[in-house]
């Protein structure tokens, strides 16, 4: 498998716009019509079925383009999972303002959202279609199921891993459900399907906390050891992430200081064979799954290839709806031009001069967004790009060299990596997690100097410092909102940015959008749910 998500099949598993719909597994009774009791009879079904369950992450759809989508009622490119996540994650946050007039898109940066929204309907049920991929997935590949299709032993170990990993990626999107959510529903293999009289119940912020932590617990004494599993894999490295990101979070979560175990699971990981890459940039060009450089630092990606992932969403979404206006699409490999993406004044005002990682393009744009509606009205990020270049050292060298397809990029996004690490690691040791407060200054000064910032003095370090060198360092890559939560700085007034609460000046918001609202289809699907306050 050398791109795991070339193999796509469709399972039995019907996904709708309700999440908490009943699943039917029954033998069907037209012999053309597919079922994952079906499906699992073909040997090659658990290789096939264990790409599909990582491609849920990538794509939207079992078709180029997004075709054939995952959830009725929305397109399959706006329902990509990464495509939602920064929906919700970064549209609502300093880090991006959105030109379109797509249904309610403006709403997230607005803090104006309703129960009714169809896109935070689309992320609800996104994270629970994956949760039923991977739950099938364990369904279908119990040790009696295996025995019962004669399955040798050497299939079986093989297996045997395979399940781990749907594990880890199953509890990555309960983390997500977690986090955006606070509550939902609690299903896993070992419930009933087909069942008439079955209503998933309900879960409590603290049961999906529980469920995540015992589950990656289990798991980082089981999966492979760190960048000994295919690039693109999970291993134990991204269970010891996931775990650092709920502990670092623990007091948002369920009200508990776990600053030590966020900065021991940090410390995990930095003593593996992961690393940070000699070159930023390099992290989001086309061949970032070819090099070692960046291999070596990005400990989970969601891979993208121009001919065999071809999504609208992604890192297609990325690049190309930052481009617009006078920019030209060939400077970043791509043949797309949507004219969407910009950032607000104050995550621009965070960078200094020389800071390789402002990659604004500002040319007859202005820094404030002073027309919601107009592309040039706010500078362009255009960060994930197309191209490859040769590095030497910390020096970008050499032509750029186009990625496979101008539509769709080759880059992968990287949902964990290292440089991450390092500002977990100082901001767990600020939070009194423990730890050494040099190295925390160490992990820092190595970001900024590969950046060609000014290293730091150990006065300057401290919690507001390291928000804003968050937001430097990994804009975009999904972790804004979370960290503005954690801060207390997302609703409420302590932190202002254009445009927030739908005015250009900013005002503070309602402290019940720190959560997204259960939708209220699934509420009306399934009663156990319960809605979030305020809504």
């Amino acid at each position: 498998m050398n791109k795991l998500y070339k193999i796509f099949i469709v399972l039995g598993i019907i996904a709708v716009f309700s999440a908490c719909m009943k699943d039917l597994d029954t033998i069907p009774l037209d012999p053309d019509e597919k079922t994952s009791e079906v499906v699992f009879q073909d040997p090659e079904a658990y290789v096939q079925n264990l790409a599909k369950c990582y491609a849920g992450l990538a794509i939207g759809g079992n078709e180029g383009g997004d075709g054939s989508g995952d959830i009725a009622g929305i397109d399959g490119g706006f329902s990509n999972y990464i495509r939602l996540m920064f929906n919700h994650q970064i549209l609502t946050t300093d880090e991006a303002v959105i030109l379109w007039n797509d249904q309610t898109i403006k709403d997230f940066h607005w803090h104006q959202w309703s129960i009714d929204d169809s896109f935070i309907a689309a992320m609800f049920s996104r994270l629970y279609y994956e949760i039923s991929l991977c739950n099938e997935y364990l369904r279908q590949t119990t040790d009696e199921k295996l025995d019962d299709r004669g399955t040798s032993a050497t299939e079986k170990a093989k297996i045997a891993e395979y399940r781990k990993e749907v594990r880890l990626l199953r509890s990555l999107s309960y983390w997500h459900v977690m986090d955006m959510f606070g509550t939902g529903i609690m299903v896993t293999e070992n419930d009933p399907i087909g069942d008439a009289d079955f209503l998933p119940p309900y879960a409590s912020r603290q049961d999906i906390f529980t469920f995540v932590e015992a589950e990656l617990k289990d798991l980082e004494n089981t999966l492979k050891e760190p960048r000994t599993n295919e690039y693109g894999r999970v291993d134990k490295a991204a269970a010891w992430m996931i775990l650092a990101k709920i502990y670092l979070n623990a007091e948002v979560y369920i009200g508990q200081n776990k600053y030590a175990d966020a900065l021991n699971y940090c410390d995990k990981i930095i003593g593996s064979s992961y690393d940070i890459a000699p070159t930023w940039e390099q992290l989001f060009w086309a061949d970032n799954d070819q090099v070692d450089n960046t291999m070596k630092e990005i400990i989970f990606p969601v891979r993208y290839d121009g001919q065999h992932t071809q999504t609208w969403g992604g890192t297609t979404f990325l690049l190309s709806a930052a481009i617009g206006g006078g920019m030209s699409p060939a400077d970043y490999g791509s043949s797309e031009s949507w004219g969407g993406l910009r950032v607000c004044p104050q995550f621009v005002d965070q960078y200094e001069d020389g800071d390789r990682r402002a990659v604004f393009y500002s040319k007859e744009h202005s820094k404030t967004i002073d027309d919601f509606n107009a592309f040039e009205s706010g500078f362009a990020y255009p960060k994930f790009v197309n191209y490859s270049r040769e590095v030497e050292g910390n020096d970008i060298v050499g032509p750029k060299v186009d990625g496979s397809n101008s539509q769709f990029p080759d880059t992968d996004f990287p949902m964990f990596r290292m440089g991450d690490v390092y500002l977990m690691y100082a901001e767990a040791q600020l939070r009194g997690g423990g730890g050494s407060r040099s190295n925390a200054l160490a992990y820092v000064n190595a970001l900024r100097e590969r950046a060609g910032a000014a290293a730091i003095e150990d006065a300057q370090l401290n919690l507001d410092f390291i928000l804003d060198e968050r937001s430097r360092e990994l804009a975009w890559e999904l972790h804004r909102r979370t960290d503005l939560i954690r801060y207390g700085k997302f609703t409420g007034g302590e932190y202002i940015w254009e445009w927030k609460g739908n005015t250009q000046a900013g005002r503070a918001t309602d402290a019940k959008y720190g959560l997204f609202p259960i939708p209220s289809k699934d509420i009306n699907t399934n009663p156990n749910l319960k809605q979030n306050p305020g809504y």
